[in-house]
């Protein structure tokens, strides 16, 4: 399949329902699967293993609890329905490129109640939970604001005191690597729950590359470790303890498989957060990479900007200005900031690799 082919638009299929990006139901698998055979057929798309330039669509956090309004966390962004728009200008990307893209990459956040960064792993000196949106800095950890919740550390398999060196030692941690303060967010993206599927008008347009493509979906899932937090696809935030042991560990066979594509193109949720993060990981790896070849892999990552969103509660929050100041940053580095809407065929760099 030369690349000019490869590139080629397709239309929407018609039963794609943009009125419909912001719900939740059922993908109808095998009658898109028949529809997806014959598209394939009517546009004669070739197998995805058959791509002469190997494009990955990441997709980060595309799930309910993220991007469906009324769920835990959904990202409205400054318009206030951010993560709508965004995703229904992604699903009609992945019709219309169905051709170009050799694979989706989905991450899941993936969570449990008892997390470092949910109400229930800390506890005032009253016993109490902090709110949602809580802010925890060294400071008020060394203050005796707050602490590790006993009855959750024995849960975990740790003891208290342990746990509040760990504490301690976590927004430390953070403090010193420039990120955000341990945000205790609302209980969000559980397993097993419905807040941690895909949102569904995503999940059919995947399905649908998948059965016309013969494309399996990679899936990485994130997120699960109780000790620390995970916006980045590649790697937790904190990796060791505070008596300097690993506690978690970055992703090399993730990067390893992105480093094999041609071009990656990043969007999902939230722009200020996860995408940012995942984004700064990749390029960093990227780089060294890079250092063995000579070649600036930076210039093979896409953003779709019009398919992400910060993280803005009214009143509370709002991360737009440093979500754009990390994209500005990574755009230094030799990413491309590009619109959903835009022809591949008019990206920088693209079609001259």
């Amino acid at each position: 399949m030369s690349i000019n082919s490869q590139f080629h638009e397709l239309p929407i299929p018609p039963h794609f329902d943009p009125a419909k990006t912001g719900e939740v139901w059922r993908v109808p698998y095998q009658e898109r699967a028949d529809q997806a055979r014959q598209w394939a057929s009517r546009f004669q798309l070739p197998p995805a293993a058959h791509d002469g330039f190997k494009i990955a669509l990441v997709a980060v956090d595309v799930q309910n609890t993220f991007c469906i309004p009324g769920f835990e966390l959904f990202v409205g962004g400054r318009s206030g329905m951010g993560a709508v728009e965004d995703n229904r200008r992604l699903v009609e990307f992945i019709y219309r490129n169905l051709g170009a893209i050799t694979q989706v990459i989905p991450t899941m956040d993936t969570h449990q109640a008892m997390q470092i960064f949910h109400p229930l792993i800390l506890v005032d000196a009253d016993g109490n939970p902090p709110a949602p949106y809580t802010l925890v800095t060294p400071a008020d950890v060394a203050s005796g604001r707050w602490r590790i919740n006993p009855a959750a550390a024995e849960m975990l398999g740790i003891e208290a005191e342990y746990g509040q060196r760990h504490l301690v030692h976590y927004t430390d941690s953070l403090k010193q690597s420039g990120k955000y303060d341990l945000t205790i967010w609302p209980y969000h993206a559980m397993l097993g729950g419905i807040g941690h599927a895909l949102v569904s008008a995503v999940e059919e347009a995947i399905y649908f590359h998948t059965i016309a493509r013969y494309s399996q979906p990679l899936f990485e899932v994130k997120g699960q470790n109780p000790f620390t937090e995970h916006y980045s696809a590649v790697r937790p935030e904190v990796l060791d303890g505070p008596d300097g042991e690993l506690i978690a560990s970055k992703d090399s066979a993730f990067m390893r498989k992105l480093i094999e594509f041609d071009a990656l193109i990043i969007a999902g949720q939230a722009k200020s957060h996860c995408v940012a993060w995942t984004i700064e990981d990749i390029l960093e790896d990227l780089a060294k990479f890079a250092a063995q070849t000579g070649e600036n892999l930076a210039e093979r990552v896409y953003l779709l900007e019009d398919c992400a969103s910060p993280v803005v509660i009214p009143g509370v929050v709002d991360y737009t200005d440093a979500a754009d100041a990390a994209y500005r940053k990574f755009a230094e580095t030799g990413a491309h900031i590009v619109r959903s809407t835009e022809p591949l065929a008019d990206w920088p760099g693209l079609m001259g690799r």
